[in-house]
């Protein structure tokens, strides 16, 4: 599921909202990290209405104007969780990551006999590598 897929859904799990309500919704659920273009929300929008994730919910005429409102489907709502919870997992494991790597950093270096670095340890021959 692409970013923006993911947002626009994310945007729709509460209610159902026009284009311009997604836009404004995405844009405030990314912290605005992801600023679709009129353009590029209408192929998201086609896609996951193709793949039955959201539905037309109603039209309304608002100024002179056609407003589109889109909700989530019951596929919808089960496409969003699974990639949340996707992603919940694959934080989880980037931040056991980040934390091993921060313990092992903090770690005193392995030491040889008698203190000696392990490269300057007695080798196989007896000699110094």
């Amino acid at each position: 599921m692409t970013r923006a897929a993911f947002f626009v859904l994310t945007a729709l799990a509460d209610q159902p909202r026009h284009g311009y309500g997604i836009l404004r919704e995405v844009d405030d659920l990314s912290d605005g990290e992801v600023q679709l273009r009129v353009g590029t929300l209408y192929g998201v929008l086609d896609r996951l209405t193709a793949d039955g994730l959201i539905v037309l919910d109603r039209e309304e005429i608002q100024q002179g104007r056609l407003r589109r409102y889109y909700r989530l489907t019951d596929d919808g709502v089960a496409a969003l969780d699974t990639e949340a919870e996707r992603m919940a997992a694959g934080a989880g494991a980037a931040r056991r990551r980040i934390a091993e790597g921060r313990r092992a950093a903090t770690r005193p270096a392995p030491q040889g006999p008698a203190g000696l670095e392990p490269s300057s340890a007695p080798g196989l021959a007896g000699g110094y590598a």
